[in-house]
C-alpha cells in the first residue's frame, strides 16, 4: 500500500503574486490560507525569488540542472525598500495609537463610573440631609 500524495503544481502567477505579497508586507499566514499552500511553500519560492529572480520560480521542483545566482539587479530596488519600510513603520505607529486609544477608552469608562457613583451619593447624601432638618429662611426669623 504505497500511497504516494501528487505534488500539486503552482502556477508562475500564483506563485510570483505571492512572493510579490510577502515581499510588500502582508502575512504569509493570511497568504498561505487564502491561496491554500503550505507556508513552507512561500518561503522556498521567496528564496528561489531571491536568489534567481523570475526565471527561478518558472522552473519546477526536481529540475536538475541548479541555475547560478542572479548577477542582474537587486530583487527590490532601494526606491521599494524604503517604501516597504516606511509602510512597516507606518503599521507599527498605527498598531501603537490603536492601542492608545483602547486604553483611554478603558480611562474613560473607568472615570464616567466613578463620576456616576459619586453623583449617586451627593444626591444620596442630600437627601438624607433635608430630610432630617428643614432649610433655614432668614426672612422669617423671630
Amino acid at each position: 500500500m504505497n500511497q504516494r500524495k501528487e505534488r500539486r503544481v503552482f502556477s508562475l502567477e500564483l506563485r510570483l503574486g505571492a512572493v510579490q505579497r510577502m515581499l510588500a508586507g502582508e502575512s504569509p499566514t493570511a497568504i498561505a490560507r487564502e491561496l491554500g499552500v503550505l507556508r513552507k511553500s512561500l518561503y522556498e519560492w521567496k528564496d528561489t525569488y531571491a536568489r534567481h529572480g523570475r526565471e527561478g520560480l518558472s522552473r519546477q521542483r526536481g529540475w536538475s540542472a541548479p541555475l547560478p545566482p542572479s548577477k542582474a539587479s537587486p530583487v527590490t530596488p532601494p526606491a521599494e525598500q524604503a517604501a516597504r519600510a516606511e509602510l512597516l513603520r507606518a503599521r507599527a505607529r498605527i498598531a501603537e495609537l490603536e492601542k492608545k486609544v483602547g486604553q483611554q477608552e478603558l480611562e474613560l469608562d473607568f472615570f464616567g463610573k466613578a463620576l456616576q457613583r459619586i453623583k449617586a451619593l451627593g444626591d444620596k447624601n442630600a437627601s438624607k440631609s433635608s430630610a432630617h432638618s428643614s432649610p433655614i429662611n432668614p426672612c422669617k426669623a423671630n
